[in-house]
Formats: structure tokens, C-alpha cells, sequence
């Protein structure tokens, strides 16, 4: 489905991109008898009936918005009958009932979307059971327990779809929702989801997105509230612009990546509420290249549905609640679908963005750098973790993220080469096995010129890391305290192997490995013993399906000791045209 000459400017451009996406879909959401979408045969946490809804209801996200101008009447036919049958308890495909902490929560806020847009055909065609069922079925959810974090808007979006439906608005219930949205509310536009730690992509595209399609639809009726869910917006856009770099591609780090360009779904969702936060062409420039950028990337499968991934296919990467289904809540990023070509996005040229080179994210606890042409944004977060969740140390916790390295996350944690730990410090006390690498932390500061961090990757051993971060480079410190002996992996960034062996070269204090316009080296200055060249499990970046990085390796005992090291990863010939 690559498409090297797509460019993302005008609505139809838009409508095309998002047809195209749904056709591999479209055969079995027309003529299937069942209230589901098989889309495959791995599995999630939840059971295959809720993985089967979730595919036929995640698309609604973006089906919603197309419908606004461009009618599909045997698709909509379909998804009627559909859900008319899901949320039928006599049917032989009803859904089930909504347990506590139920996937089916989840799945409603697309629902609860239609029914918003679509209330003529969604609601007022059924007949008066259907109606009931629907109701009925949706009520469930707002009687079950759900984890206090960004699911809290999918009560707000179900109670709001109903009262658009005539059904009586719970006001007590929905302010003590609302007031649990504020107890998450950090400042500057930020919120924390739930947990202190966890600032992700789930503040732009759940807590934002949801909170403008309740200002859209709730300016009347709650006008304050709309007005609070605009201004924290807005303050909002400020820094996540500094989230994308000028080739579109979006900072990879947090949870639920496979939902790709979801990234930049806060910004249609500025559209459709009719938020300028930032110039109409600035926003319009970066919408388009995100999705052209991404269209360009190998994510979907060889029958053209959407795949489990980030940059290709691949389940290593997954969390357990990725299911065949779930990349399909990508189609956020077509909210802005819903608002007429009239609109003065769809009328503003595009405009470059103007960003300082460096940002200094405070309440997203990240400090961002830019190349000298803002192609290549180098993230270096602190103090960012997530319990319970796969892979949380490699996702939310190495040194430094990229937007053209991007970052691995392990296959197993035995061997060095099944960690594949880049861009972090992995620690063995276990004679070169069983690594650790930094996860939590116990304190953390975050300035404009560097970041550091305290950890404890094993009991008696206690770890500062400092990061002074310059261009493309940034300079390592360790300072170790320890009551055993260690082995300790110094990770640089992974590139690409394309061919049977790296383009690399290493002596014993560095080690560099060149690969197209991507050179990733690593220099020893304080403490390490030798330099190598490491290939990790294969499918273990998020970026490059086979990969090798640069390393340091050294043996400490028990005692004090500082390790100092230059970490690179540079983008060569990157200048874009026309700048």
C-alpha cells in the first residue's frame, strides 16, 4: 500500500488514504453473518469474542468521521446490523454482558462517536427493541468497575451518547468523572494516566482527544467544562509539537505504538472542535507528513490489513492487549474527516513549523533535542516507568529515544544478544547473564542541559547516570556504588543490517557501524575495558526488522567506580528539500 508519491493535503486525499485502509476489510464486513471481524489468529488478554468486536468497532473511529461527507449506505447497513445483533442478548451473536475492567468499555467510546455523529441512522433507524437493546447494553458499562486512569472517558463519552439519545443524564455521576479527570491534570496541558510515572501518547490521543469531543459536543450544555478541555488543549500543542520531526516521523517510547499514527490524533481533534492552537498551516504541514511518512512504512500485513508493529510487523513488541483487531485505533488520526472542505484547515496552505532546536518538557518529564534541520528528534527522558505492563524498561526507560534509530525492546533475558539493550546500561551479576537495566528510579532531575537519574538494578548496588546531551551526541557518566561484582553492557544506538555482516569498525575504546545515512558509534573515555559490535535477536527494533549497535563491556568489583562514555547516533545528508 506504499504510496512514495502521496502527499496529505486536501480532504480527498484524506477519504482516499482512509478507503484504502478499510477495503481489505470491507469483503467480510459486508457479507459476514456474524457480529465480530476475525483479523487473525494471535491472541490478547481478553477472549476472542471481545478481540472479534473490537475489529469490527475500532474502525469506527475513522468510518464515523468519513460518513459526515461521504455516504456509504451498504457499509452502514452492515454495521447496523451488526451491532443491532452484538448488543441483542437473544441473538446467537450477542456480545455478552459488560463485566468489570471489560474490554467491550473500551470499544464503546467508538460506538458512543457514531451515535454522536450519527444519531439519524445509528439510533433513530432502529426499531424500538434495537433501541432498547443498544441502551441497555451500553448502560452495563457505566454500572462496572474500570482502572482510574484515561478509561474514565469512556463513561463520559457513553453517558453523553445516551443523553443524545433521550435517555436521562446522570449529572452527579458524570461530574465525580470529571473531577477524577481533574485529580489527573498535571498543568500546562499535561496529565498524568493514573499512574505519577506514566506520560505517553495516551495524554494526546485519549485524554485531549476525548476532552475536545466533549467540548464539541457539550459547548451548550457545559460550557465551562468545554472551555477548561479547550485551554489544556492548547496549552498542550506548545510542547507536543516538539513530539514530531520534520519528516514527520513521531518520538517512539511508551506503550501502544502499534497504533502508530494515532500519534497525531490530537490534532484532528483540534480540527473538529475548531481549536487553532496552533496556525491552521503549521498544523496542516505536520498532519501530512506524519501520514505520508507513515504510509511509507511497512505496516500492513501482505493481505493489506493493518498489522501488529510499529515500523513492520511484529508481535515481539506487543503488549497483551493487542489483539489482530487493535492497530485499527489508528483511525483516530481521521476525526478531522468530520468537518466540511470549508473549514479553514482544509483552506490553510501549509506552513513550516517554527521550533527552537531544544525543548525542555517538564510535566512530560522529557528533554528534546533536534538535529540542525530538525530531521532527527533525540527524546532523554526521566523518571518515565509503567508497572505491569511488557516491556516497560525499553519503552519508557532507556537513555534516549530517536526518531531514525529508534529503539529495541528484548526477546528474551538470558543472553546480551537476546536483551538487545541499546541506548541503555545493562547489569549482570550473574556471570555475564540474566541483565537488568534501568527501570524505576528512586530520584530524578531534569534540566535544560542534562538529565539525571538514580537506580537500583540489583540489591547493594546503586547506580547514578547523568546525561549531557549535544547535537546528535550526548556524553554518559555512571556512578556506581556496589557491594558485588558486576558485568556491565554499554548499548549505543541500533542501525539497520542490511546485509550479512554490520559496516563496522571497532578497537578496544570504540566501536562505530555505518548503514546508509545512519552512523551509530560509541566512544570509552572513563572505565570500560573493551568495545564490540553486537547483533542482537532479530525482530527486537521496533525500527528494522535486523539490526547490530555498538557496546562497551567492562568487570567492576565490589567498590565505587565512574564509567564516562560519547554515545552518537547521526543522520547524514538529511537536508529536505525547498529548506
Amino acid at each position: 500500500m506504499k504510496n512514495q508519491e502521496m502527499t496529505f493535503i486536501t480532504q480527498k486525499d484524506y477519504v482516499t488514504a482512509l478507503e484504502k485502509i478499510m477495503q481489505p476489510l470491507r469483503q467480510e464486513l459486508l457479507f459476514s453473518s456474524t457480529s465480530g471481524l476475525n483479523l487473525g489468529t494471535s491472541g490478547a488478554v481478553y477472549t476472542q469474542q471481545r478481540a472479534e468486536m473490537e475489529a469490527l468497532i475500532r474502525p469506527l473511529w475513522g468510518l464515523s468521521a468519513l460518513w459526515t461527507i461521504e455516504k456509504d449506505s451498504p457499509l452502514q447497513l452492515a454495521y447496523l446490523e451488526k451491532i443491532t445483533q452484538g448488543t441483542d442478548p437473544t441473538s446467537p451473536f450477542y456480545w455478552g454482558d459488560i463485566q468489570n475492567y471489560d474490554q467491550y468499555i473500551v470499544e464503546s467510546a467508538a460506538l458512543s462517536l457514531t451515535i454522536l455523529l450519527h444519531k439519524d441512522y445509528f439510533f433513530d433507524a432502529l426499531p424500538k427493541k434495537s433501541k432498547t437493546n443498544l441502551i441497555n447494553w451500553l448502560n452495563q458499562a457505566l454500572e462496572r468497575k474500570i482502572p482510574k486512569n484515561n478509561w474514565t472517558f469512556f463513561k463520559i463519552l457513553i453517558r453523553i451518547a445516551l443523553s443524545s439519545c433521550g435517555e436521562e443524564l446522570d449529572q452527579q455521576a458524570l461530574d465525580v468523572e470529571l473531577k477524577l479527570i481533574d485529580s489527573m491534570y498535571l498543568g500546562d496541558g499535561w496529565y498524568k494516566d493514573g499512574q505519577e510515572t506514566q506520560r505517553d501518547y495516551y495524554v494526546p490521543f485519549a485524554f485531549h482527544y476525548y476532552g475536545l469531543i466533549y467540548a464539541t459536543f457539550m459547548k451548550d450544555i457545559d460550557p465551562v467544562r468545554s472551555k477548561i478541555f479547550i485551554e489544556r488543549a492548547t496549552y498542550f500543542s506548545k510542547d507536543f509539537i516538539y513530539y514530531f520531526d520534520e519528516d514527520g516521523e513521531a518520538l517512539p517510547f511508551g506503550r501502544s505504538l502499534t497504533y502508530r499514527f494515532a500519534q497525531a490524533a490530537f490534532f484532528s481533534a483540534l480540527i473538529f472542535a475548531d481549536v487553532e492552537a496552533i496556525p491552521w498551516g503549521e498544523m496542516k504541514t505536520l498532519m501530512s507528513a506524519h501520514l505520508t511518512n507513515w504510509m511509507n512504512h511497512d505496516i500492513f500485513t501482505v493481505d493489506g490489513r493493518l498489522s501488529i508493529g510499529y515500523h513492520y510487523e511484529n508481535l515481539i513488541m506487543a503488549e497483551g492487549y493487542n489483539a489482530p483487531g487493535s492497530p485499527y485505533w489508528g483511525l483516530k488520526f481521521f476525526l478531522l474527516l468530520a468537518v466540511p472542505d470549508t473549514h479553514p484547515f482544509w483552506q490553510a496552505s501549509p506552513v513550516p513549523s517554527s521550533k527552537r532546536s531544544k525543548k525542555l518538557v517538564h510535566n512530560g518529564n522529557m528533554l528534546l533535542h533536534y538535529n540542525h534541520n530538525h530531521s532527527h528528534l533525540l527524546g532523554y527522558p526521566a523518571g518515565l516507568m509503567l508497572k505491569n505492563q511488557a516491556h516497560a524498561q525499553a519503552k519508557y526507560s532507556k537513555f534516549v529515544y530517536s526518531t531514525k534509530f529508534g529503539f529495541s525492546v528484548p526477546k528474551a533475558s538470558i543472553s546480551y544478544e537476546e536483551g538487545a539493550f541499546d541506548n541503555t546500561l545493562a547489569v549482570s551479576c550473574d556471570l555475564n547473564s540474566y541483565y537488568r537495566t534501568k527501570g524505576e528510579v528512586t530520584d530524578y532531575l531534569l534540566t535544560e542541559t542534562y538529565t539525571t537519574q538514580t537506580w537500583h538494578p540489583f540489591e547493594g548496588v546503586s547506580i547514578t547516570t547523568t546525561i549531557y546531551p549535544f547535537g546528535e551526541w550526548h556524553l554518559r557518566v555512571h556512578e556506581i556504588e556496589t557491594s558485588r561484582s558486576l558485568d556491565l553492557r554499554e548499548g549505543g544506538f541500533s542501525v539497520p543490517l542490511l546485509g550479512q555482516h554490520p559496516k563496522a569498525t571497532h578497537s578496544q575504546t570504540e566501536a562505530c557501524i555505518h548503514e546508509g545515512k545512519l552512523t551509530s558509534q560509541i566512544v570509552a573515555i572513563e572505565g570500560y575495558d573493551t568495545a564490540e559490535i553486537i547483533r542482537p535477536e532479530v525482530n527486537t527494533s521496533l525500527f528494522f526488522p535486523r539490526t547490530s549497535f555498538p557496546s562497551l563491556q567492562t568487570t567492576i568489583s565490589a567498590g565505587k567506580h565512574r564509567l564516562i562514555c560519547l554515545v552518537g547516533g547521526i543522520v547524514s545528508n538529511t537536508t529536505k528539500k525547498g529548506r
